[in-house]
């Protein structure tokens, strides 16, 4: 795959993809910017031989995709999808079960990169999008995942149903979110599992959810239906964590 020169943004995100090695092209940093987190981000540049270039609000403003860039923008190739087989070897050295997130058509940003923030802390091994009808690694998504897309590996799949059964072969049973499953509290998710988040409308598509093993539901007492995407997989992802602690 060809990387694609792409936007970094925000102080976070700039300062976890300096950390992580992340190779950067240039820097461009708001003017008469002095504080801790960007003195952070200058002293990590300087050490990494990184050019920088201080410049006018103005200019990150006509620069930024996301609209948020906290004066600090930099230029890095693309995030490069990983494949599937990294994640199960991502689980492999950590001598784990492995615990994937497959997105069923999470489209919007912000969502995506939130439910990648959640994979990393919740100790997933990677997460798998689909290539139709779904964000990919934006800048939108890079910043809101607050650095974790430099630490949690995304693999981009053509086909999210065949690539469960071919993973099903290597011992993974997959749960996905459905207000009409199960409640969460009364399934078994330990073991090598999949959770699978559906679109922030729709939800699971048909195909996937029949090749799903369980059906997983969030008790809820408010009164309104849903939880947003994010939110829901946070919640079922902590769920799995809980009970591989075995608390």
């Amino acid at each position: 795959m060809r990387y694609q020169e792409m936007t970094i943004e925000g102080r976070n995100a700039v300062t976890e993809a300096l950390r992580s090695g992340r190779p950067i092209d240039r820097l461009f940093i708001q003017d008469h910017c002095q504080d801790g987190p960007v003195l952070t981000i200058r002293r990590l540049a300087r050490a990494k031989d990184i050019p920088v270039k201080y410049v006018e609000k103005e200019r990150l403003d006509q620069l930024s995709e996301t609209g948020h860039h906290q004066g600090v923008i930099a230029y890095a190739a693309a995030y490069e999808y990983a494949q599937v087989e990294e994640l199960l070897e991502a689980a492999r050295k950590k001598k784990e079960p492995p615990f994937l997130v497959l997105l069923d058509g999470i489209e919007d940003p912000h969502n995506l990169g939130a439910i990648i923030r959640t994979a990393n802390l919740a100790g997933a091994h990677g997460v798998i999008i689909p290539k139709d009808r779904a964000a990919g690694l934006t800048a939108t998504v890079a910043r809101t995942s607050a650095g974790a897309l430099n630490y949690t590996p995304v693999a981009r799949v053509t086909n999210l149903t065949k690539t469960m059964k071919e993973l099903k072969k290597q011992g993974l049973w997959f749960v996905c979110a459905d207000m009409g499953g199960t409640p969460m509290y009364d399934l078994d998710l330990k073991g090598p599992i999949g959770l699978v988040i559906g679109n922030e409308g729709e939800g699971v598509g048909r195909l996937v959810k029949e090749t799903c093993d369980l059906t997983a539901s969030i008790p809820m007492k408010g009164d309104i239906d849903s939880l947003n995407a994010s939110v829901a997989a946070g919640v079922l992802a902590y769920e799995i964590v809980r009970q591989r602690l075995g608390k």
